[in-house]
């Protein structure tokens, strides 16, 4: 039966399923950061959500509790750099699902240029190439704070640009022949 803390989704799906607005522009995120399905895109949705929901509680709210959520909330966002100490709740309203992609393991390797393309960060750091402060990391999904974002690193070498040795080569077209040429091939 499995353990039942374990067995949770921790998403949730869009309340329009087939809307081809919501769908289009979902696509171009998910194309845009390499992600490798509508999941992953969907976890990112629920995080900002639960953010944004937990800043509206807090707007309502008042007293020294609040307070004490207030400054853990924007401690945690500040560690991993999508806020500063003087941000106020009502800028966290603002957050947006690309903020916290750009903080994912996987885009922060392809910006670095680490990989040629986001899809290839994503492989490479699945393989086992990627390493924060020398210990091997291998989810494309973990979220970098700002400290460890210097740390990043190859686990061991690779190129990621190889050259090509086999394949086809292309034929170097030939010049284009100047009219004084053509003349002399005439008169010839």
């Amino acid at each position: 039966m499995g353990a039942p803390k374990r067995n949770r989704k921790h998403f949730e799906k869009p309340k329009e399923r087939w809307n081809i607005e919501r769908i289009k522009s979902d696509n171009a995120l998910k194309d845009e950061y390499g992600l490798k399905n509508m999941k992953e895109l969907w976890k990112v949705q629920s995080e900002v959500s639960r953010i944004r929901g937990n800043v509206r509680e807090l707007l309502s709210a008042s007293g020294t509790e609040s307070e004490n959520v207030r400054e853990r909330i924007i401690g945690r966002l500040t560690k991993l750099g999508l806020a500063t100490q003087s941000t106020t709740l009502d800028n966290l309203l603002d957050l947006k699902e690309s903020n916290l992609l750009d903080r994912r393991l996987q885009t922060i390797v392809f910006k670095r240029g680490m990989a040629r393309s986001a899809k290839q960060a994503r492989q490479i750091t699945v393989h086992g190439f990627i390493s924060i402060n020398g210990r091997r990391v291998n989810r494309p999904g973990y979220m970098v704070d700002v400290e460890t974002e210097k740390s990043i690193g190859y686990y061991k070498p690779i190129d990621v640009n190889p050259v090509r040795t086999a394949g086809p080569t292309v034929a170097a077209e030939p010049a284009a022949e100047s009219p004084e040429s053509k003349e002399e091939k005439s008169n010839a």
